[in-house]
């Protein structure tokens, strides 16, 4: 398994130079690459030895306790390979090969706002997954075979009823809201924010944070995404745009958490299929409780904000504390999600999930999928993109064949959440510590809670065993109604 991991991890890393510094030249080969380091990776994964090696470990790890690394580690692996058995080698090399190649086509096709340079691409990658959803196998619906292989255990029945709760609230609210967006003002975000004064802020912040920086690194890309080769090595990028600074810095903020839930994975499980995140939607629960609930609280900025006016004197001038928390926590539908507000930012989920469902179950063609995408805009948001670079083609997602992982950005919103509470039960004082810049308690809370596990415990089971419930949109909607609530009087 270390030898797989090790074959993945330099698959990874040829993913992150193509999206940070290749050449666009170097798109076919790399592909290429790729694919052979995948195909590699899975003949020696699904090889009748590792079977073998299973059973007898199975019967060695019977007596250890459920919550053992042995026994974790055993359990796990054996679903991983069931799974990848499945999967025809040919399949396996054709999907890494094609994920690569349709990242650098849809690059050109969000440059030029176009739909029907990409359309084809998709087209092809949709296929695949189809395919892949009927190797992999499922009792009701195609699409729970590719939700399962980011968040495991997690069915679309179960995420249609968690979605019927958390839209029952968020209508309402946004309803409310509506009536008063004009009460918070954001101009004072909308400015020249020099690109170098950013990345200088945000890093600051990062490390603030606790992102060890001996141990990873920050850089550019189209879309910002965290990559981990090994708790020692965590990269995350960014995006900048001069004029709007909550772009790269709440980007920054976003993926710092993603990083810090990698560098705090026990050393113990390097190198096995444990020394990474449960699932993406616990991984997006921690990206999104250091975003917001962290960095877009008023106590964080009671301690960052003085930072900032230094860095940004002449743009900050005038600007108080108070004017500055409610301008990022102002409420507007938007056309990007990455830059969407809490109350908005999971309508843009829904319509995604919608979206690629009925793509997946072959009930829409990619074709009609730029006008698809405009109505439920217009449904959800009230707003109809004026392109397809600021529509149908704004996520790089797609583009690598992720499909079934959308749905897990809200299903992060939902355990950030009662992650959070369960933390300030646990450790009274965060909320304080916060204020002081200390996040020590919080990261000292979470990796214990959280990090150290790995894979250890399938989503569920690591939500009811860090906080004792199950899993409920009533928790994140109550948080919404309080603070918004205040800012919108």
């Amino acid at each position: 398994m270390a030898e797989v991991s090790d074959l993945k991890a330099a698959a990874a890393l040829l993913s992150w130079d193509q999206q940070t510094y290749m050449p666009s030249g170097g798109a076919a080969a790399r592909a290429e690459q790729i694919a052979t380091l995948e195909k590699l990776a899975h003949g020696r994964f699904v090889s009748e030895e590792v079977d073998s090696w299973l059973e007898d470990a199975a019967s060695e790890t019977r007596a250890l306790s459920y919550d053992s690394d042995d026994a974790s580690l055993v359990r796990l692996t054996r679903r991983d390979y069931d799974k990848a058995r499945s999967i025809p080698p040919s399949l396996v090399e054709e999907l890494a090969r094609r994920t690569s190649l349709g990242m650098e086509v849809w690059v050109k096709a969000r440059g030029r706002s176009d739909f029907g340079l990409f359309r084809s691409t998709l087209q092809t990658l949709v296929d695949l997954q189809r395919e892949l959803a009927d190797c992999l196998g499922y009792r009701e619906r195609r699409y729970d075979a590719l939700l399962d292989q980011y968040e495991p255990g997690m069915r679309s029945a179960e995420l249609d009823r968690l979605f019927a709760d958390l839209k029952g609230g968020l209508v309402p609210l946004v309803q409310d809201i509506s009536q008063k967006l004009e009460s918070v003002q954001d101009e004072v975000l909308r400015q020249s924010f020099p690109i170098e004064k950013q990345t200088t802020f945000g890093l600051e912040m990062a490390q603030e944070m606790g992102f060890d920086f001996t141990g990873g690194r920050q850089d550019q890309s189209v879309h910002p995404f965290c990559t981990s080769f090994s708790n020692r090595d965590v990269r995350i990028t960014t995006r900048f745009d001069e004029r709007f600074l909550p772009s790269a810095l709440f980007g920054t903020l976003h993926e710092t958490g993603h990083a810090l839930y990698e560098q705090g994975v026990s050393p113990a499980l390097e190198r096995t299929p444990l020394s990474s995140g449960t699932s993406l939607g616990i991984h997006e629960s921690q990206s999104r409780l250091w975003e917001n609930l962290v960095g877009r609280s008023r106590g964080f900025w009671k301690f960052a904000y003085p930072r900032l006016q230094r860095t940004f004197p002449r743009q900050l001038a005038g600007c108080s504390p108070e004017a500055f928390y409610r301008a990022i926590n102002r409420v507007e539908p938007s056309l990007i999600r990455v830059e969407a507000d809490e109350v908005t930012y999971n309508l843009h989920i829904m319509l995604r999930y919608e979206l690629e469902a009925q793509l997946v179950e072959d009930s829409l063609p990619v074709a009609d999928l730029p006008e698809a995408w405009n109505g439920k805009m217009r449904d959800y948001l009230g707003i109809t993109p004026p392109n397809d670079a600021l529509g149908v083609l704004q996520d790089v997602h797609w583009s690598h064949g992720l499909f079934g992982y959308f749905p897990t950005y809200s299903l992060g919103n939902l355990i950030s959440v009662q992650l959070y509470d369960r933390a300030r039960r646990e450790v009274p004082s965060i909320p304080e510590d916060i204020e002081r810049g200390e996040f020590s308690p919080l990261l000292s809370w979470l990796r214990e809670s959280v990090h150290r596990h790995g894979r250890k415990f399938m989503p569920a089971e690591l939500v009811h065993r860090v906080t004792g419930e199950e899993l409920r949109a009533e928790p994140f909607v109550s948080y919404l109604k309080a603070k918004y609530g205040e800012i919108y009087s």
